[in-house]
């Protein structure tokens, strides 16, 4: 099942998002679904807030990015915690399907320990570095109500703010379905 991406300026995006109790939601027909969503956007990484869901729950496929370091990473994060973030600060020009037409250089570590589930219910504390740990870091900011825009200094966002309001109104083009915060 296709979702439609929610769009900046949808309250769920900025919501910390609350625990998966197992055996409460299908999260392999979940994670299907997001992967489908994701696949269609043409993105790399989608969390649960994206398409309207305000759980812990994330995924990436780094795949389309053809790159020798990744290869063929697919991956389904449920329950994340972040324990440890290390290594030397890189600045990387970061997207999010949320947020079209906006790209913008963000600082992050390289490194990162993360304990999560698998679609299987399976626990893992495992490493990731460079882009993968990009990836996740991305994906797990919205769980916790974070957009990368959030990370922009206070000159960036307001040379973005005029493009930022037309995306929370609708005024964007897109290749994809979107949902756009209900009008007042």
């Amino acid at each position: 099942m296709i979702y439609p991406i929610i769009a900046y300026g949808h309250p769920v995006l900025k919501k910390e998002c609350e625990d998966i109790i197992k055996g409460e939601t299908d999260v392999k027909e979940l994670a299907e679904s997001m992967f489908e969503t994701m696949h269609k956007a043409q993105g790399i990484g989608l969390a649960a807030p994206q398409i309207g869901k305000s759980i812990r729950m994330f995924i990436a496929d780094a795949t389309p990015l053809e790159d020798e370091e990744i290869g063929d990473w697919k991956q389904v994060f449920i329950n994340p915690e972040i324990i440890e973030e290390d290594g030397d600060d890189w600045a990387f020009e970061e997207g999010c399907l949320s947020i079209p037409d906006i790209r913008e250089d963000v600082v992050r570590p390289e490194k990162l320990i993360i304990q999560y589930f698998d679609e299987n219910w399976e626990e893992h504390t495992k490493e990731f570095e460079g882009m993968k740990a990009r990836i996740i870091q991305h994906e797990y900011d919205h769980i916790e109500g974070i957009l990368f825009t959030d990370h922009l200094s206070a000159f960036k966002k307001r040379l973005l703010k005029s493009k930022l309001t037309n995306i929370s109104k609708g005024i964007v083009k897109v290749e994809y379905i979107m949902s756009f915060p209900a009008k007042k």
